[in-house]
C-alpha cells in the first residue's frame, strides 16, 4: 500500500496547524479514505489516554476522532508536559521517561528521533494517508539542530509541506515571506503552497496581496479560510474562554487557573452549556461569588497549591464553603483537598511534603508510575453512568475514600465530604456524558439541568471543518498533494 504524507507547518504558534490537520483528517475520512494524524513532538498540558494505554496530546486524540479511529500513542510519540519554566516531563510513545530541562532535552532529541520515525513508519504501514502537524514555527533557527518537530521531520520523511498563517493577528505576508527566507533551499522547496487562516472581510480586497505573494514566492495560495465564529475545537494548550448563549439565572462555576493547570478541556462542555456560566479565574484574581468552585488538574500539584495559598485562595475557598457553596477537585485538584501531599522522590519538584487544604481526610504520595486508563462506571449515589480517563501519578489513601464518588469497573474512585459540600475524583472527562453532567450540576444546585449531547456537538463541528476545506481550499491542488483523484463528499455518496 502506498501511503501519502502531508505536513502542515505554521508561521507562528496558534497559526492554525491543529485546526487545518483536524479539518484535513475529517475531509479525507468523509471521503472514505483511511487516514491518521501524526504530531512528532508536542508540548502541551492537555492530554488524552489512548486505547493502547499511553498518553498523547489532546489535539491528536481529537484528530483521531476526526478520522473515525481510536487514538494511539504512535500519533504523538513525543509529548512534553512543562512542570517549570525551564523543564518538562518527557513522554516517549505514551510512557513517562522522566523530567528534563530544556538543554538536556535538546541533547536528547537525536535519541527521540528514533522513536518519532518508528511510530511514523507504523502508521504508514496501516493507513493510506498520514497528516502531520508541526510545532511552533520552522523558522525558529535556535532550535534547528536535531529538529524533529518541523522541517527536520519533513526532510527525514521526504514529504511535502503546506504553510499556514493567521491573518487575524496581522502581518500575514511578512510572516510567510519571513518564514521562507529563514529556511534552507531544500526546505523552501518542500513548501508546496500556503493557506491563510482566520480571514474576515471582503476577499476581493485581499486578492492583490495573494497575487503578489504567489508571484514573489513562486508558490500558490491554496486557500483563504474564513474566521469561523463560535467554532468549538478542543484546545491543544491555550485556555478558551468563549461561552455559548446562556439562559436566565445560570449556575455559576469558577475554575482556578493555576500556573500548571492541565486538562482544562474537561470544562468545554460547561462553557457550551446554556445553563452554566463558567468563569476561568486567572492568576492574581480570587473567585467571584458562585455556586461551585472547581480545582482542576495540575502538572505540579504542590507548587500550584502553594501558589493558590499565596494568592488568597485558601481563605476564599473557606468563605465559599461557609456560605453553602460546593467545591469539586479533579485529579491534582482532588489531591489538594486532602490533608497531605507527599513527593518523596521529587517527581514534580523538590522532594518533600506539603499540607493539603484538609477538607477530605486522606493523603497522597506521588509515585513514578503513572496511572493511565480509560474508565467506565457510575455514580455511587444515583447510579448515573460515567465514562472518562485517568492520568495521574499519585496514590491516595485515607478514611475519606470510604465515601466514594464513583464506582468504576476496576473499583471505587474519589471521595465526598461528610457534609456533602466537597467532592473529588481522579476521572477526567466527566462532563462529556450528559447523565454524569446532570448529576454533578444537580449536586451544585442546578436541579433542572438539560445537558446538550457533547459528542454530537463535537461531530458537527468536525464536519464544519471539512465543509470549510471543501468550500475555501482549491481541492484540485489539495487532492494532488494528498495523492487522491477525487474525495467523495460523504461516506454515503
Amino acid at each position: 500500500m502506498t501511503t501519502h504524507t502531508l505536513m502542515i507547518q505554521g508561521t507562528t504558534s496558534d497559526a492554525g496547524k491543529s485546526f487545518l490537520v483536524t479539518a484535513l483528517c475529517r475531509y479525507l475520512a468523509r471521503g472514505g479514505h483511511r487516514v491518521a494524524p501524526f504530531k512528532p513532538q508536542n508540548m502541551a498540558l492537555n492530554s488524552a489516554v489512548t486505547a493502547d494505554g499511553g498518553e498523547i496530546g489532546r489535539a491528536q486524540a481529537v484528530q483521531a476522532m476526526a478520522c473515525g479511529i481510536a487514538p494511539h500513542t504512535d500519533m504523538n510519540p513525543i509529548l512534553l508536559k512543562p512542570n517549570s519554566d525551564v523543564g518538562a516531563q518527557v513522554i516517549i510513545q505514551g510512557q513517562a521517561l522522566g523530567n528534563m530541562d530544556a538543554l538536556d532535552y535538546h541533547d536528547y532529541k537525536q535519541t527521540a528521533r528514533s522513536a518519532v520515525f518508528a511510530s511514523y513508519e507504523r502508521l504508514r504501514a496501516q493507513y493510506e494517508h498520514v497528516i502531520v502537524e508541526g510545532a511552533g514555527s520552522p523558522a525558529e533557527i535556535n532550535l534547528r539542530h536535531n529538529d524533529i518537530a518541523n522541517m527536520g521531520f519533513a526532510e527525514g520523511a521526504d514529504c511535502p509541506v503546506i504553510l499556514v498563517a493567521d491573518i487575524d493577528r496581522g502581518g500575514v505576508f511578512a510572516h510567510i515571506v519571513g518564514t521562507l527566507a529563514l529556511l534552507s533551499a531544500s526546505e523552501q522547496a518542500r513548501i508546496k503552497g500556503f493557506v491563510i487562516n482566520r480571514f474576515r472581510g471582503d476577499l476581493a480586497l485581499l486578492q492583490p496581496g495573494l497575487e503578489w505573494l504567489a508571484q514573489h514566492t513562486g508558490k500558490p495560495v491554496l486557500g483563504v479560510l474564513p474566521y469561523l465564529q463560535n467554532l468549538h475545537l478542543e484546545a491543544e494548550d491555550a485556555i478558551t474562554v468563549a461561552q455559548s448563549a446562556k439562559y436566565q439565572h445560570p449556575l455559576r462555576i469558577n475554575v482556578a487557573v493555576m500556573p500548571r493547570i492541565s486538562n482544562h478541556t474537561d470544562f468545554d462542555p460547561l462553557r457550551l452549556h446554556p445553563q452554566v456560566d463558567l468563569r476561568f479565574v486567572p492568576p492574581g484574581k480570587e473567585p467571584t461569588p458562585c455556586d461551585l468552585i472547581i480545582l482542576p488538574g495540575s502538572k505540579s500539584v504542590r507548587a500550584d497549591l502553594l501558589w493558590l495559598r499565596a494568592h488568597g485562595w485558601e481563605q476564599a475557598l473557606a468563605r465559599h464553603l461557609r456560605y453553602g457553596g460546593k467545591i469539586l477537585g479533579i485529579c491534582g485538584g482532588f489531591q489538594m483537598l486532602g490533608r497531605w501531599l507527599h513527593d518523596p522522590l521529587g517527581l514534580e519538584g523538590e522532594p518533600g511534603s506539603s499540607a493539603g487544604l484538609g477538607w477530605l481526610d486522606m493523603e497522597t504520595t506521588l509515585a513514578p508510575n503513572k496511572q493511565l486508563r480509560n474508565v467506565r462506571g457510575h455514580f455511587h449515589a444515583d447510579g448515573a453512568g460515567i465514562s472518562g480517563y485517568e492520568i495521574h501519578a499519585g496514590c491516595t489513601t485515607g478514611p475519606a475514600l470510604t465515601r466514594p464518588l464513583l464506582v468504576l469497573d476496576h473499583g471505587t474512585d474519589g471521595a465526598i465530604s461528610d457534609d456533602g459540600q466537597v467532592m473529588g475524583t481522579y476521572v477526567h472527562g466527566l462532563f462529556e456524558s450528559a447523565d454524569a453532567c446532570d448529576t454533578l450540576l444537580a449536586w451544585a444546585g442546578l436541579h433542572d439541568a438539560q445537558t446538550p449531547d457533547y459528542a454530537d456537538l463535537r461531530a458537527r463541528e468536525l464536519d464544519r471543518l471539512a465543509d470549510t476545506i471543501e468550500q475555501h481550499i482549491d481541492t484540485g491542488q489539495l487532492d494532488a498533494l494528498l495523492g487522491v483523484n477525487r474525495v467523495r463528499q460523504s461516506l454515503s455518496a
